[in-house]
């Protein structure tokens, strides 16, 4: 049976800043974030199982997704947990929904975290493929398994 890729494409709003940067992105502001993720894998032949024909169910991969990765940073402000104190100083209360992360919260960096993230939650015989995190309407970052192994 052929191996076969299917893509899943999710939305979400979050804000970060790039501490020591020497651009604009320094400060804090925000992208409306688009995920594309593509698994691979065989299609499941057992006659008797209701996924017979599907790599997994794309309400499957849309549940991991949604409840580990887009429920997580969505509406949230991603920092460098490194810098959190002296940003947290300057924001008091301002924001409830705060991420920190070991790591600058580049696009890149995004993509190996939710990368490294999905590989364990995925079901028996299917793979992580490929990311793609677009930030803008003509910037985006991509992860390939390919490429990482």
């Amino acid at each position: 049976m052929a191996t076969i890729r299917i893509s899943k494409e999710f939305r979400f709003e979050a804000a970060h800043a790039l501490s020591d940067y020497d651009g604009p992105c320094k400060g804090i502001h925000g992208h409306s974030y688009e995920l594309s993720v593509t698994v691979k894998g065989i299609p499941v032949q057992d006659p008797d199982s209701p996924k017979k024909g599907m790599i997994m169910d794309f309400g499957d991969l849309k549940k991991i997704v949604k409840r580990n990765i887009i429920d997580r940073f969505d509406h949230a402000l991603i920092l460098f947990a490194q810098d959190s104190l002296s940003i947290l100083d300057e924001l008091g209360d301002a924001f409830s929904n705060i991420v920190f992360v070991d790591y600058q919260p580049t696009s890149e960096n995004l993509l190996q975290d939710i990368a490294e993230n999905l590989k364990r939650l995925l079901p028996e015989g299917v793979t992580l493929h490929s990311l793609k995190l677009r930030e803008t309407a003509n910037s985006y970052a991509e992860w390939f398994a390919e490429d990482n192994e």
